[in-house]
């Protein structure tokens, strides 16, 4: 049975069961993320991420990626944040050949970094288009319905724009995907209402409350949200 209420402000469905289903523990979670090896070239940008004081995504939240890339036969993907390529190089997985990735990202140095991962995995220049900016500035430039996917890693104070603005990049059947769902156990903590907490919650409640998606939430990484559009 499922009912719906209130977390941070925000309207939330909350499951009720007869029974509490066994919880995984940490070596069952381990096993998940690691079940598919990345190759070098990932295991290098995510170590070039962390020399840069950033957080890479997972490798299973990178495996998600590259799964749903190659579920939907994304030919156009827009990313919101660049980083060090790790997610792009997931994406390019993915993707066939002719695949092309839009990234935004305002510090162009992440960029760079990106762009040499990609040149070293042998990625075409042509398959890759990087946009050094404020995401804000840059998505309402980018054509309606044009794109299989949107992946949004950015300022988590900006989810809830990122989202209205990958219903309207999205072809029907795209996928919007958001890292951080989970942001590092707090959105799930009631008593937590910091800034970026909440606006997750209410990025997650868009999501969830827009009739064109249809979601579903995975506990890889630090939370993946996924949806549909129809």
């Amino acid at each position: 049975m499922m009912t719906f209420g209130s977390l941070g402000g925000v309207t939330q469905p909350s499951i009720h069961t007869s029974s509490t289903p066994l919880a995984l523990d940490t070596r069952s979670w381990g096993y998940a993320e690691d079940f598919v090896q990345p190759d070098e070239l990932l295991r290098e940008a995510r170590e070039q991420a962390i020399t840069l004081g950033l957080e890479p995504i997972s490798n299973g939240s990178a495996t998600a990626l590259r799964f749903l890339a190659h579920l939907v036969q994304a030919r156009a993907i827009v990313e919101v944040g660049t980083g060090t390529g790790v997610s792009g190089l997931a994406l390019f997985e993915g993707m066939g050949t002719d695949g092309i990735i839009t990234s935004i990202d305002p510090e162009p140095e992440r960029q760079s970094a990106a762009r040499a991962e990609f040149t070293k995995a042998g990625v075409r220049s042509n398959r890759f288009r990087l946009i050094a900016g404020n995401p804000l500035d840059v998505l309402p430039k980018l054509r309606d319905g044009a794109y299989d996917m949107v992946f949004i890693n950015g300022d988590k104070l900006e989810y809830v724009e990122y989202v209205a603005q990958a219903l309207r990049l999205l072809r029907h059947g795209g996928v919007v995907v958001l890292n951080n769902a989970l942001w590092k156990n707090l959105v799930a903590d009631p008593d937590n209402e910091d800034d970026e907490t909440v606006i997750i919650r209410e990025a997650l409640a868009a999501v969830a409350e827009t009739e064109e998606f249809t979601p579903l939430l995975l506990p890889v990484g630090d939370g993946l949200l996924a949806a549909i559009k129809a």
